[in-house]
């Protein structure tokens, strides 16, 4: 039987338990502003979360609404909407370092929880990109051109973002390990893919598909606003659905060809 452990812990406890070297060297899975500050942050917040009792998928649960009220800020054709939802989702990303290590101090790690966690990505970053096109649109209509291209975007994103879930599916249906999240079982095997890897690490436009690099690029878009009378979040939202073409084809031929279904 796993030992219980302290309900009030001193945040060097909760370091050395719940950010291990496996957790802090992620590949995937880490986002850069959980690397860059989050991770310095979450302890503080985990251990009044654990005072308080929550446990880990309830943790997530207040991700999960955290996404979607950046979603819904999203779509609030003003500048005061996209301050919310970029602020909204840097609480989402402090949460999701938090629900983690709420699970891995409780000892209560659970395909539940991966499965909600999972589901709060899809709500912030599918959602975000649907509420682009209600921001450009001036507010939620029926049907329109803007609309249209919010939901096209939106289906995208959660296009891309099931092209790493199915990796791990398959290799599940196939009787395969799971998959170290390590940079090396991401890179194509062949040449030209590797090439055109290297390159997009200069010009990371696939990497514009997150929930805060899109809440950023709303809020630059929204500032601009203010001088083009709107321009600027119209040319996002098109820039972003040919990213997100090319980006979707060009992560399936990564996918296929990287050791990732090997």
């Amino acid at each position: 039987m796993l030992e219980p452990r302290p309900t009030h812990p001193s945040i060097a406890q909760l370091r050395e338990v719940t950010q291990p070297p496996s957790v802090r060297t992620r590949a995937g899975a880490e986002h850069w502003v959980a690397h860059a500050y989050l991770r310095d942050i979450s302890p503080y917040l985990t251990r009044v979360l654990l005072g308080a009792g929550f446990s880990a998928n309830g943790v997530t649960w207040l991700m999960i609404a955290s996404a979607a009220l950046a979603a819904i800020s999203t779509g609030w054709a003003s500048l005061f909407g996209a301050v919310l939802a970029a602020v909204l989702i840097q609480l989402q990303m402090l949460l999701d370092c938090c629900d983690g290590e709420v699970a891995r101090w409780r000892q209560t790690s659970s395909p539940k929880g991966v499965y909600l966690d999972r589901v709060g990505h899809y709500v912030a970053e599918c959602g975000i990109a649907v509420a682009l096109g209600v921001r450009t649109a001036g507010g939620p209509h029926l049907s329109g051109v803007w609309i249209s291209a919010g939901l096209l975007l939106g289906l995208l994103v959660a296009l891309n973002k099931v092209e790493n879930d199915l990796v791990h599916v398959s290799r599940h249906y196939a009787g395969m390990t799971q998959m170290r999240d390590v940079e090396e079982v991401r890179v194509p095997a062949t040449g030209l893919l590797r090439k055109a890897r290297r390159l997009a690490r200069f010009v990371p436009f696939h990497r514009v598909f997150h929930s805060v690099e899109l809440t950023l690029l709303v809020l630059v878009a929204a500032l601009l606003d203010l001088v083009t009378g709107g321009v600027a979040t119209k040319v996002l939202l098109v820039g972003l659905l040919v990213s997100a073409c090319v980006t979707v084809v060009g992560h399936l031929a990564a996918v296929l060809a990287s050791p990732r279904l090997r």
